[in-house]
C-alpha cells in the first residue's frame, strides 16, 4: 500500500510540472529602499502609474515569456443558458 501511495505521488509530481509556466507579465516595479518589487504589469504606463510617487522604478521581467495574459473566463468556454 505505501509503494502505491508513493508511485501515485510521484505521478502526480510529474504531472504538475506541465503546468508550471514563466511569468506573463512584461514589467515589474522596484521599490527602492523596501527591497519589494511587484511584477503584475502588461504595460509600460500601468508600471509607471504604480511606481509614480513611490519612490519606485520600472524595470523588464527576468521571467517573462512573452505569451499573452489570460483570465480564467477566457480558458473556460462560457454555458448558454436555455430560454
Amino acid at each position: 500500500m505505501r509503494i502505491t501511495l508513493a508511485v501515485v505521488a510521484l505521478l502526480a509530481g510529474f504531472a504538475s510540472f506541465d503546468r508550471v509556466s514563466a511569468d506573463p507579465y512584461r514589467w515589474c516595479v522596484e521599490y527602492s529602499g523596501r527591497g519589494a518589487s511587484n511584477c503584475y504589469f502588461v504595460t509600460l504606463e500601468q508600471c509607471q502609474a504604480a511606481a509614480s510617487g513611490n519612490g519606485a522604478i520600472c524595470r523588464p521581467n527576468g521571467f517573462y515569456d512573452g505569451r499573452p495574459v489570460t483570465t480564467p473566463g477566457e480558458t473556460v468556454g462560457r454555458v448558454r443558458k436555455r430560454s
